[in-house]
């Protein structure tokens, strides 16, 4: 029985490379930080619930009655519009709820596209709407947010808010309802920026109740492939920002059962990929940002819906941010983009949830490169070409070494083989093997190469491809960027996958141009399959990052042609008598 071939150094290295992009992809799919446990819930005002129970909490004994407020409850249902350059926000005063959240500056993945709306409406209908009030008493959320609020506005334009109105930002908008024992008040403040101030009080027979501002119904972009999934709630305590998928939500498994995490948080929301509402404390008269820390309220809605023609449940994240204790809620709302610089600018900074994992200190650098150059070069497209040019002019004098090292293996090649023939006959367990290794060595030693020093261009390229991958992933300025032709979302994967099909050829042209000393044949087939496994591996990524393999392998492809004609590689050396040509 013959003993396997030794492989050599380049092939264990590409294996190993494969490898890792084979782990990192798949752990980055299925890895996700561990979620705390969920406390009971805690009720600061005392209910009672069933069959027969009151609609209200029942005052402790010995409670001084108070004076029942003033009926105040509006004729019928109406909403009023508040925008800006930014958004368009329109209220139902049924509940003070939100009906729809466009953003203004993007777009869904609709043919033709529309303007994005963040609310999901048909969602929205079977659980609820975004602002509806949690309450500790079921009853009293419910007729709470079924009610018809009386709508007023400071702006003298607009006093009597009717059906239709629309408002322009800056604008504050005000609703107050009745009915005698429990009273609730919801003003807004809606500045031009994505940031719009929500300040609730609710009172039963004069004394506070606790209430949540909630974002139900879903969240973001419902076009996006997988919405649901992308969708998920975060909290953010002592500056460190924690995600809750939506099966660690609400009461343990339960997730369809409301439950509290009383924090602190700083800051908490939902989000998805590219957009986020966060929920932050309110700022003081001076500028800073108030010492107000949040609870988490979070539960999970059920959604039937069709998904690729075939009807499907969605699990659709749920979530409240209000005091732990009874009193008004005081909250800034951001409902925007997931922009670094302009999650950086809110207080407290968001930038947090940009997340690029462990390759944070490629992906930033990268973004911003990429930026720069589109000042200069208005399509993100041609701007990763550039960018790719200007990496593999960095790295050509690491490459002229690599080749250069491979031409001196090439020139020991027939010594290493004959080492290897001389001990073939021993298994890969014999201690003469480590006699083998040690002769190589010496050999490579006496010529002065670095076994590894034709794998180093590649290794140090692939921190870089993930990093890319990362940005393309997770920016919102890459998300609906064009380049050319078919190529309209640089964030998305080649609909028709032409730029994996011509990678995966680049890729081979370059191996095939590549000095590959001391490879076997079977070694040689199976670098052969390298192209297409990258090329299948890279087929449902972003085509910006096929855009720059692509880009680095043609460029790679004329930097190995001119090595090649300033440095031809040693003659093959000859059979010797007797050996048939």
């Amino acid at each position: 029985m013959s003993e396997p071939k030794e492989m050599s150094t380049e092939t264990r290295s590409l294996i190993a490379a494969v490898l890792c992009l084979i782990v990192i992809a798949g752990w980055s799919l299925i890895y996700k930080p561990p979620q705390p446990v969920p406390p009971p819930t805690t009720n600061p005002t005392p209910v009672v619930s069933g069959p027969g129970a009151p609609s209200y909490a029942i005052p402790p004994a010995g409670a001084v009655a108070a004076t029942p407020a003033t009926l105040r409850a509006a004729g019928e249902e109406s909403t009023v519009t508040v925008e800006s350059d930014l958004y368009r926000v329109q209220i139902s005063n049924r509940g003070a709820v939100v009906h729809s959240w466009q953003l203004k500056k993007f777009t869904d993945d609709y043919s033709p596209p529309r303007i994005l709306d963040v609310v999901h409406t048909d969602a929205a209908q079977a659980g609820g709407w975004p602002f509806a009030l949690a309450l500790d008493d079921p009853q009293q959320e419910a007729t709470v947010n079924n009610a018809l609020f009386q709508v007023t506005s400071s702006d003298p334009a607009a006093t009597d808010v009717k059906t239709g109105s629309i408002l322009h930002a800056p604008a504050d908008v005000t609703f107050a309802w009745s009915d005698g024992h429990l009273e609730v008040t919801k003003h807004l403040i809606f500045d031009p920026t994505y940031i719009v101030t929500v300040q609730t009080t609710v009172l039963l027979d004069g004394r506070p109740l606790r209430s949540s501002l909630s974002w139900r119904g879903g969240f973001g972009d419902i076009t996006a492939y997988r919405a649901a999934l992308q969708t998920q709630v975060f909290t953010s305590a002592a500056g460190k920002l924690n995600t809750l998928a939506a099966k660690n939500l609400g009461q343990s498994g339960q997730s369809a059962t409301r439950a509290t995490l009383p924090g602190p948080f700083d800051f908490v929301g939902i989000e998805d990929l590219y957009f986020a509402a966060a929920f932050l404390p309110p700022v003081t008269p001076h500028g800073d940002v108030a010492q107000a820390p949040l609870a988490l309220t979070s539960r999970t809605l059920q959604h039937n819906t069709v998904i690729d023609g075939k009807p499907e449940v969605e699990i659709l994240p749920e979530m409240a941010a209000g005091p732990s204790v009874p009193g008004p809620t005081d909250l800034r709302v951001y409902v925007g983009p997931k922009s670094i610089d302009g999650l950086k600018a809110v207080r407290p900074p968001l930038n947090s949830l940009v997340q690029f994992g462990w390759w944070g200190f490629i992906s930033e650098p990268l973004f911003y490169s990429l930026r720069w150059l589109h000042q200069y070069v208005p399509n993100y497209g041609w701007a990763i070409v550039l960018i790719t040019i200007l990496i593999n002019m960095v790295m050509f004098p690491l490459k002229v070494k690599s080749m250069r090292a491979m031409i001196k293996m090439q020139k020991v090649a027939p010594e290493i083989k004959s080492i290897q023939e001389r001990y073939k006959k021993y298994t890969m367990r014999d201690p003469r093997k480590a006699e083998m290794n040690k002769e190589v060595m010496a050999v490579y030693s006496r010529e002065g190469i670095n076994p590894l020093g034709s794998c180093w261009p590649t290794l140090i390229q692939m921190p870089i491809w993930f990093g890319l991958y990362r940005m393309l992933a997770n920016t919102i300025e890459l998300r609906h960027a064009p380049w050319i032709g078919w190529i309209h979302d640089l964030s998305a994967r080649d609909p028709y996958y032409i730029l994996p099909i011509v990678m995966a050829v680049s890729m081979y042209f370059m191996q095939k141009m590549t000095p590959t000393p001391g490879m076997d044949p079977s070694q040689a087939r199976m670098m052969a399959m390298t192209p297409l496994i990258f090329g299948g591996m890279f087929a449902l990524s972003p085509s910006g990052l096929a855009l720059y393999i692509l880009s680095s392998n043609m460029i790679g492809i004329g930097q190995q042609w001119y090595l090649y004609r300033s440095t031809p590689p040693p003659p093959k050396p000859s059979r010797g008598p007797g050996k048939k040509k």
